[in-house]
């Protein structure tokens, strides 16, 4: 893949981490903008970030992951990056799986680092939460997809520059995926180590349901485009979903 690399890490409460991250991924990506976005932390992590990233964005106050990523993804944008990737500041992003992602948008405009559910490290209720988005995003977009949930993605810069993404938290990342896939990105699953650590700062009852609302939204618009569709006599449009 050609052009500039640019890694966007939005941290909260990652000062234990962070530096090891961002050092393990300057090894797996040589020469790539390492872009840091601190949100709201009380930790070290706004200092670990200065000690490891080319560039960082620190927010005073708490606004969560979809602000800290569209903060960070703007700024990528804005230094010229063609290919974005993300992954969490935890630990729980194998930092060597970045180059097979990178790689995988040579034939992709967005890919998706997969993780597996059954007979791996993923807590029992992450299993359910994954599972039950995969199928929900699956029956709404007429896409299969086995892990929408994963923040471990590579984009390319046509995809963050026409799909203007929703949401301050976790569904920030559903909006981003399921728009993309309305706009007929081609989107590919990249299968990465699956690692849990620290526990996540997800919460089960109004991240899921700020997620759960993303995903309706996106099924009732496309409910009202194949009826609209439908009622003209028109063909449906040609989705290009999963890149072989």
């Amino acid at each position: 893949m050609s052009g500039r690399v640019a890694c966007v890490i939005p941290a909260y409460q990652a000062g234990a981490t962070v530096a090891v991250v961002a050092g393990e991924l300057r090894s797996a990506l040589p020469g790539a903008l390492l872009i840091g976005v601190d949100d709201g932390s009380s930790d070290a992590t706004e200092t670990m970030l200065r000690l490891s990233c080319d560039a960082v964005l620190h927010f005073p106050i708490n606004r969560g992951k979809g602000a800290a990523l569209r903060a960070g993804l703007e700024l990528a944008l804005t230094e010229g990056a063609t290919t974005i990737l993300t992954l969490d500041a935890d630990g729980q992003h194998a930092p060597l799986a970045a180059p097979s992602l990178i790689t995988a948008l040579a034939g992709a405009d967005l890919a998706i680092g997969v993780r597996r559910r059954v007979g791996s490290a993923m807590p029992l209720r992450r299993r359910f939460t994954n599972g039950a988005s995969a199928l929900a995003m699956t029956v709404c977009t007429g896409t299969r997809l086995r892990d929408p949930q994963s923040g471990y993605r590579a984009y390319s810069r046509a995809v963050l520059e026409q799909v203007r993404a929703r949401g301050d938290r976790y569904e920030f990342e559903s909006d981003l995926l399921l728009g993309a896939l309305r706009a007929g990105f081609r989107v590919t699953e990249v299968e990465v180590p699956t690692i849990y650590g620290p526990p996540s700062h997800f919460l089960p009852l109004t991240d899921t349901a700020r997620v759960v609302s993303t995903i309706g939204r996106h099924c009732m618009r496309a409910l009202a485009g194949r009826t609209s569709r439908a009622s003209r006599g028109a063909p449906p449009a040609l989705r290009k979903g999963i890149a072989s």
